[in-house]
């Protein structure tokens, strides 16, 4: 795999590692969290190290992708805001949409070699 790909590849697991690692000390540090929260950034840690790893990277990619996907439309529903409280929400949404195509690229360029 080339240098490139490999850097983005821990670049976006990155993301799953800190952010899910990060609640999950939080847990750790006293901050109530809900099971639910606490399953999710288990979840993400995981998919981060599979990631990261290069377990199965084109199926790994394809589900995180699809979790940035459903959270940019559930955390982020910017179209239900407006002025200047729109643009923090629009914000994030398009974040998560440009990590979504980083993660559908590294499904197609990291895989295991076709015959």
């Amino acid at each position: 795999m080339k240098i490139e790909v490999r850097i983005a590849q821990w670049l976006l697991a990155s993301v799953f590692l800190v952010m899910g690692g990060f609640r999950l000390w939080q847990a750790l540090h006293g901050v109530p969290m809900g099971n639910q929260t606490l399953l999710l950034s288990s979840g993400e840690v995981l998919l981060g190290v599979l990631i990261a790893a290069g377990w199965q990277l084109r199926a790994m990619t394809l589900i995180a992708a699809i979790l940035l996907l459903v959270d940019a439309a559930l955390s982020h529903p910017f179209w239900h805001y407006s002025g200047a409280a729109m643009g923090p929400q629009l914000l994030q949404f398009m974040k998560n949409m440009g990590l979504v195509g980083g993660l559908v690229l590294l499904s197609t360029a990291g895989g295991a070699k076709r015959r």
